[in-house]
């Protein structure tokens, strides 16, 4: 099916990630999930570069191995800065080499602490950035992160722009690809034509080595392991083969919401109450949902051409936890049938994607089984996220109605 890629994670030294994720540990793992290729992330933090130049093995075009994983240079970082009011913008970059991470980190050093955090804050303009990273080396790749993600995007409905060129001006020619987030999918951002000339990339942003955070949204090239094509690829979409979605239900924004209110909405019912909670007054965490309405210039049913082809699906611990009705994903059990399904197949995705419904059968549960073959028909029912909670899997339609109808009481009686 070509190379599975998850390019924007973080090492230990970024805020909230494990404390755990090392090249070891992410190698491991990223094998078991499927992946064929993994960005180091953090390349920014001056501990967590030195740890990659002595653990890297230098391979030929561009990619670094850790034993024998394929590794590339990769980082996020967080744009802080006032432009027609204040803006908080994520960003990911690629880079060739050890020797361009350098100038690039010289370069943003001038604009923030790089030793503070794995995702530094840098007061520097978006279009600034690119232009002179861009100057550094024409190789570097930038991908506005998680698009649509209230707090920290391009499009966010906090701090974020309308369009790529107001966000970007005169470097809007240099941003190639943008990354969908795990509250949106390639349909909605189909429905936005100021996008129809930018390639749709997944990644998970991944606070840790778990497989079911790890590669949970990913890309899928048809290219050799080299730089110089990967790079190709995100800007042309030659021999982007497509990309692996969550339900944009599952993601922590789909939803408008207040999470201390334990309120979520869709954005018509945000609107009769004028974008606030009913239950306390204080205004609604803007989710995803709503706001690729209100910058949509197409129908929610447009179909492009020549668009590259997405699955969605939910990572296998969360439907495990759902058809044993475990407390969470990393409780006992949920691993024990985790680590037997493992032992049958070569990797997560193999299941996933690719085993025969006999072969899942034989290996699984029938419930367990059942969920695997919905969740790759995308047929699950997710319940909708919002304001930093994640989506929950719903076993049965019967579920979502009565969790439907509990809320609508929730929210109408305010």
């Amino acid at each position: 099916m070509g190379l599975f890629t998850e390019l924007h994670t973080h090492s230990r030294f970024a805020r909230g990630c494990s404390i755990n994720l090392n090249l070891a540990n992410i190698t491991k793992w990223a094998k078991v999930k499927g992946l064929n290729l993994v960005g180091t992330g953090d390349f920014t933090h001056p501990e967590w570069l030195k740890e990659l130049k002595q653990e890297l093995t230098v391979g030929k075009d561009g990619i670094y191995y850790f034993e024998d994983f394929p590794f590339v240079l990769t980082t996020e970082v967080a744009n802080f800065y006032e432009q027609n009011g204040h803006r908080q913008i994520h960003q990911v970059i690629l880079a060739p080499s050890f020797e361009i991470v350098g100038q690039i980190n010289e370069f943003l050093a001038k604009y923030g602490n790089l030793s503070s955090d794995g995702r530094p804050i840098l007061h520097l303009s978006s279009p600034a950035m690119v232009e002179q990273l861009k100057q550094i080396s024409p190789d570097i790749e930038i991908i506005p992160a998680h698009i649509w993600t209230p707090h920290f995007s391009l499009f966010g409905s906090r701090f974020g722009f309308n369009s790529l060129k107001e966000c970007y001006q005169d470097q809007t020619k240099n941003i190639h690809a943008i990354e969908t987030g795990m509250s949106s999918d390639p349909p909605m951002n189909w429905r936005l034509s100021q996008l129809d000339n930018v390639q749709i990339v997944s990644f998970s942003d991944s606070h840790s080595f778990w497989p079911w955070r790890m590669g949970r949204e990913c890309t899928i090239f048809d290219i050799d392991l080299k730089y110089e094509d990967l790079i190709k690829a995100i800007r042309t979409g030659e021999n982007l083969v497509g990309t692996v979605e969550v339900d944009p239900n599952y993601g922590k924004y789909h939803y408008d919401g207040h999470r201390n209110c334990n309120v979520w909405m869709d954005p018509e019912q945000s609107k009769k109450y004028n974008n606030r909670c009913p239950k306390c007054g204080k205004p609604l965490t803007i989710g995803v949902m709503n706001r690729v309405e209100q910058l949509a210039d197409r129908p929610i049913d447009y179909k492009p051409k020549n668009r590259p082809q997405f699955h969605t699906l939910l990572p296998l611990a969360e439907l495990i936890t759902s058809a044993i009705k475990a407390s969470a994903v990393t409780a006992k059990p949920v691993l024990k049938i985790y680590d037997e399904l493992l032992a049958k197949f070569t990797s997560e995705f193999q299941i996933m994607l690719q085993a025969t419904e006999e072969e899942i059968f034989n290996a699984a549960e029938p419930q367990i089984a059942k969920l695997i073959l919905k969740n790759r028909q995308n047929k699950l029912i997710v319940q909708p996220g919002y304001d930093g909670v994640y989506g929950k899997l719903l076993v049965d339609s019967e579920k979502k109605e009565e969790s439907d109808a509990e809320n609508q009481k929730t929210i109408f009686n305010y």
